[in-house]
């Protein structure tokens, strides 16, 4: 049986694939009403969770904080092939990075604001 909070990241993944965006760790785990953890490690508990129980969830969409990926992976083929560009990390050879992170990052207070904005002109 899925967790709550595997549950509420599956709710936010699904708002992350309707908008074609990323979020960091963070802003999943705030968005789902609960702390991220250490390095987002409740996140990625959740995320374990929702790929085995919804597998058409496009878990790969949860990214770092710093937008850092490991080089090679899983999660880097997935963001590349939905063309997302990664560049190698500076410093670190293990890790790639998101390219133009502020783009790709879905923020839910932009989000909001155009749902009001559209409320606005369909009651004029």
């Amino acid at each position: 049986m899925a967790s709550t909070r595997a549950e509420d990241v599956a709710e936010v993944l699904w708002e992350l694939k309707r908008a074609d965006k990323v979020a960091t760790f963070s802003t999943i785990a705030k968005r789902a009403g609960f702390s991220a953890g250490p390095k987002g490690r409740s996140v990625k508990t959740a995320l374990k969770t929702v790929r085995r129980d919804w597998e058409h969830l496009q878990w790969w969409r949860a990214i770092d904080d710093s937008g850092c990926v490991e080089k090679d992976s899983e999660h880097a083929e997935m963001l590349s092939e939905s063309g997302y560009e990664l560049i190698d990390s500076e410093g670190k050879d293990e890790t790639v990075v998101l390219t133009d992170l502020d783009c790709h990052v879905m923020t839910w207070e932009e989000k909001e604001a155009e749902n009001v904005e559209t409320d606005i002109t369909t009651e004029s």
